[in-house]
């Protein structure tokens, strides 16, 4: 599970090498710039190398779980539920990953549902299922749209998706131009509980995997990664 923690970093130099190191993800609202700790690269650190460590090394894996499990629960008892931020580097141009994002076509591949919207602000946006049955499970309307670099919808149940007072969920997707990649940076807010935290956590990871494994070879994984949760 991978978390994330608003950081309160307030020495330059440091901040600046956890970013250089991929340890911070930097995200800009409005005239403020919101870091956050990003646990990704220690992730696949645990996949590509703990295992050859010994029993001690992954108990104490097993105790930061723990503990953020306690963090989970802690937080739903306050009746506070932190931003989630993701951040993954695609080998692509901005527009590749933006098509990835907008095109119903290229969403069903890697996502397993269509996003079908004409992404106007205002428009609604369908996440549809592909199995032929038309089934709507997700809905939202689009809050803002800047080609290439930066898209934000709501991301909520379709039964309350005309009601104005409904308290759904926002996705925004940044889109930053590299030398030759691409970083795109997912944040996910207004979350209602815990629980929607822990299924986002898991799943934002495998839809991402997917989507930049689609661009990088062009094909999916071999195995849907979310079938592995």
């Amino acid at each position: 599970m991978t978390l994330y923690a608003r950081s309160e970093v307030h020495h330059p130099t440091g901040l600046y090498l956890l970013d250089e190191a991929g340890l911070v993800t930097s995200i800009r609202d409005g005239r403020r710039k919101l870091h956050y700790l990003n646990a990704v690269p220690i992730h696949e650190i645990q996949q590509r190398w703990i295992w050859k460590f010994e029993e001690p090394t992954l108990a104490v894996l097993a105790s930061v779980k723990r503990h953020a499990e306690e963090s989970f629960m802690t937080t739903e008892q306050a009746g506070s539920v932190p931003d989630y931020v993701y951040t993954t580097y695609i080998r692509a141009t901005p527009d590749q990953v933006w098509e990835a994002l907008t095109d119903p076509a290229i969403t069903a591949r890697y996502w397993g549902h269509a996003q079908t919207s004409d992404w106007q602000v205002g428009s609604r946006v369908d996440h549809v299922r592909i199995d032929g049955s038309g089934t709507v499970d997700v809905t939202g309307r689009v809050i803002e749209t800047d080609r290439p670099t930066r898209l934000v919808f709501g991301f909520g149940d379709p039964a309350v998706a005309d009601d104005p007072d409904a308290e759904i969920s926002v996705v925004a997707f940044d889109i930053e131009q590299g030398r030759d990649i691409v970083k795109l940076t997912v944040t996910h807010t207004n979350l209602q509980s815990a629980n929607d935290l822990r299924d986002i956590s898991q799943g934002w990871p495998a839809v991402l995997a997917n989507l930049k494994t689609l661009l990088e070879t062009g094909d999916v994984l071999p195995q849907e990664p979310w079938t592995l949760e």
